[in-house]
């Protein structure tokens, strides 16, 4: 289904300004750091791992890739969306295997986030769908990464939203509305301004997506209402997005990554600083990263999968997570905190790696414990 958007007049820009990346070289050392870290902690095991890594395979920034790998990528996303769904009843607006991913964390929303499994269910989350553009749409690559510090003081500039076939498709058109309140427009701790879409993408290789499902927490006042009061209905309409420069500025920038890493010493508050302190006004890069695109599904927490940036952003996550780890591997390896519940609500039991990660029609599932490593159980990958 193609989808139009009406443009409404909006003061037009000076010039599009040649994109410059920012420094990251505050989470490269890191990672480097980790990295070797790794390499050393490995080397003591004996006998040595299968999948380590010298032969684990390696995950890339979007930028690094040619366009060739770009345009791989894009089309395995595009075969996703355009294979016949497996929910069936348990999903009866999914039309697509990518909209079975969709369900699967719109099912799950309120027992994955805050929550003790919240960076190892991501995990899982993301590489299944790098398994499916592999194993179901012949890609032949894996699963690239959004390095936010890259892009943070420039995203309206950014190549990987220009809207050209190599990129992940542009903003939405200019649409007014009133911005965005974090953790809800109801009961907004922190204020998103608007910026200069909100509408319909109407340029590169997602222009014409549909997107299905939801919404359940748009942010967007004008969202047609799903037909299912658990946002599982068809409800068919355009993909929209507003790049935010406020996120990006504020919560995005390599400091802000860096220091998440570097100042938090236990799992329980890496996690939580990552997803955001609203109340102290911190977005957190989780936040941050999909009020990056926001929009609708993007910035809806619960359908968010609906925008294809999404695995690029969970993508970077993971990377944040898996440099973390590094840093110090005999604590942190299998380091877990927190309960089975959105913020402990309502009050739960705690999280244990014997929990199993369950994916629905998308994959087996797995134990928490099995995803604590990316050179461990299923897995067998690392980032550069």
């Amino acid at each position: 289904m193609r989808f139009t958007s009406a443009l409404v007049a909006v003061p037009l820009l000076s010039a599009v300004s040649a994109f410059t990346p920012a420094s990251t070289s505050g989470t490269d050392k890191l990672e480097a750091k980790g990295l070797l870290n790794l390499a050393k902690y490995e080397s003591k095991t004996s006998p040595p791992p299968t999948c380590n890594t010298t032969t684990g395979y390696i995950r890339q920034e979007w930028s690094t890739l040619s366009s060739t790998q770009k345009t791989s990528y894009i089309n395995a996303v595009l075969c996703l969306q355009s294979k016949p769904a497996k929910s069936g009843a348990i999903a009866p607006g999914a039309k697509s295997r990518y909209d079975d991913f969709v369900a699967t964390h719109i099912n799950q929303t309120l027992t994955i986030h805050g929550t003790g499994n919240f960076l190892t269910w991501h995990r899982y989350f993301t590489w299944t769908y790098e398994q499916a553009l592999r194993n179901e749409c012949g890609y032949t690559g894996y699963q690239p990464y959004l390095n936010w510090g890259k892009y943070a003081l420039d995203p309206l500039n950014a190549p990987i939203f220009d809207g050209s076939a190599t990129s992940i498709s542009g903003n939405g058109a200019y649409k007014a509305y009133a911005g965005v309140g974090v953790p809800s427009n109801v009961d907004p701790d922190i204020s998103i301004p608007a910026g200069v879409g909100g509408g319909c993408v109407t340029s590169g290789p997602f222009k014409n997506m549909s997107v299905n499902l939801g919404p359940l927490a748009p942010v967007f006042t004008d969202v047609p209402v799903n037909p299912q009061p658990d946002g599982l209905g068809y409800n068919p309409r355009c993909l929209r997005r507003d790049i935010s420069v406020y996120s990006a500025k504020t919560s995005l920038q390599d400091q802000n990554s860096t220091d998440l890493i570097t100042q938090n010493t236990d799992v329980g508050s890496f996690q939580t600083v990552m997803q955001g302190l609203f109340a102290e006004g911190q977005l957190g890069v989780h936040t941050a990263g999909h009020m990056l695109v926001g929009g609708d599904p993007g910035g809806d927490l619960f359908t968010s999968p609906g925008d294809p940036y999404f695995f690029l952003h969970h993508a970077q996550i993971d990377r944040t997570y898996w440099i973390w780890q590094n840093q110090d591997l005999a604590n942190r390896q299998n380091a877990i905190a927190g309960t089975i519940t959105l913020d402990n609500t309502p009050a739960s039991r705690n999280t244990t790696l014997d929990d199993i990660i369950e994916l629905g029609v998308n994959a087996p599932g797995i134990t928490i414990a099995s995803a604590m490593s990316t050179l461990n159980g299923p897995f067998c990958y690392v980032y550069v």
